[in-house]
């Protein structure tokens, strides 16, 4: 199995669950929402580290293979003593997905990737060291997608950021770029703090699609409807994504110009995930 073939790298919405609410699963996978995210670092203390692998584990067989599919594993953050039994889960699930907080060395998103062979890796850019070493996480093994974890990035650099993050958008601007020099699928913004203000939601998913961002961490399922119709590609956008599959299909996988563009992975990713995005393949 190529651990990159999974419909996630064609997805706009990213819902978190924690994992020690496993009635809220079926829940979130319901929602409407591209991905769930059943987490294990941020919304599971300490204390309830081993209960929520056994919920997870308890849970897993009644999800159907479709909805494997779209669920992504958050894994505490390698340098946690939590780590390597979050790592054990993956394996023993044969998890389609394992996000990684807090990625910071190729080293870790390739000791990953030999434990979980047919797992996609999402890393998570939180810190500073992330975020210098973009091109070396961006190009490790199994890499589907980079994603922002841009609260926690705001506290490591020590910012204290405006309403649009205004602060944030070199850093955003970097991972854009370093997803598209390494081929993989345009990246993951992260969350919007605010569950109800739907102008700061819509404004934030705008934002991050016309950045070059592919997708948007969601924390609540009211933000799933907002940021799905954010990413919802306009009809110039479908009709470009038509003829670009097209020109790729004429060449067998060749290069292609189109319209005086060079159609290469990435041009072809960007428009498979739209096609995927309307439901209109």
């Amino acid at each position: 199995m190529n651990p990159l073939d999974t419909p996630l790298g064609f997805s706009s919405t990213f819902l978190f669950v924690p994992g020690t609410r496993p009635e809220r699963f079926t829940k979130a996978l319901d929602s409407g929402a591209d991905g769930v995210i059943i987490d294990l670092e941020d919304a599971v203390a300490e204390e309830d580290k081993e209960s929520a692998r056994a919920a997870i584990r308890s849970a897993w067989p009644t999800f159907s293979a479709e909805q494997k599919k779209r669920l992504i594993i958050r894994s505490n953050s390698p340098g946690s003593h939590f780590y390597s039994a979050d790592l054990i889960l993956a394996q023993e699930l044969d998890a389609a997905c394992l996000l990684i907080p807090k990625s910071e060395s190729l080293d870790q998103i390739n000791g990953a990737a030999q434990i979980l062979p047919n797992t996609a890796i999402i890393p998570m850019i939180e810190t500073a060291i992330g975020l210098d070493r973009l091109n070396e996480i961006a190009n490790s093994e199994q890499v589907l997608r980079l994603a922002l974890g841009n609260i926690d990035l705001q506290a490591d650099l020590g910012m204290v950021c405006d309403p649009q993050e205004s602060e944030l958008h070199t850093a955003r601007f970097q991972i854009v770029l370093a997803s598209r020099l390494a081929q993989i699928a345009p990246p993951i913004d992260g969350v919007s703090p605010s569950t109800d203000n739907i102008e700061r939601i819509t404004d934030d998913a705008e934002r991050a699609k016309r950045m070059g961002f592919g997708g948007k961490l969601c924390i609540h399922p009211k933000q799933v409807s907002l940021v799905k119709t954010s990413f919802m590609p306009t009809a110039a956008e479908v009709s470009w994504a038509h003829r670009v599959i097209e020109a790729d299909k004429a060449s067998k996988g060749g290069a292609v110009k189109l319209d005086g563009r060079m159609i290469d992975r990435p041009v072809v990713l960007l428009a498979q995930r739209t096609l995927a995005i309307t439901g209109k393949p």
